[in-house]
């Protein structure tokens, strides 16, 4: 698996797993029926962000990421990023090369640590990744997520020095 940089051309393979994922509304609070030029602003960034791909041996997108500041001026030493992989390539590892890979290129860039904002608590395969990697839950807002099929859960805010 190669994680390279994501481009415009990258776009049109992300969008159907990018979709799926948010029209499902259990991992995402984007609002579920987000269209896709707005989809494509929110998840294709200009520096200081950066988007990335993960790909196969074919070039086939597997997953993609998206890494920023999560807040502007005096918060702007610490990191934020967002994940997805393409339900057809789980299982396979991407979601934790791309969280590897996010939290290399944070250091890289001289962040001082990485936050994830919401974290919808029933989503456990990625909790448990994020503490595999080293996160840690520093607080969960009680209902503070809307599920499709299970209600208000609480959504972890997840946190990780570099």
């Amino acid at each position: 698996m190669l994680i390279r940089e994501a481009n415009a051309a990258d776009w049109p393979a992300i969008w159907p797993f990018f979709h799926e994922i948010v029209a499902a509304g259990e991992t995402y609070s984007y609002p579920r029926d987000l269209g896709e030029t707005v989809a494509r602003e929110l998840w294709l960034l200009r520096p200081p962000g950066r988007t990335v791909v993960a790909v196969d041996d074919a070039g086939t997108v597997l997953g993609s990421a998206k890494m920023n500041p999560n807040h502007p001026g005096g918060a702007s030493h610490i990191a934020g990023a967002s994940f997805m992989v393409d339900p057809r390539h789980g299982g396979r590892g991407v979601g934790r090369a791309l969280g590897e890979y996010a939290l290399a290129w944070a250091r890289a860039e001289g962040y001082r640590a990485m936050q994830f904002n919401g974290v919808v608590e029933t989503n456990t395969a990625a909790v448990a990744l994020w503490e595999s990697l080293g996160f840690q839950i520093m607080t969960t807002l009680p209902e503070g997520f809307r599920h499709p099929t299970r209600g208000y859960v609480g959504l972890h805010i997840m946190y990780r020095l570099l």
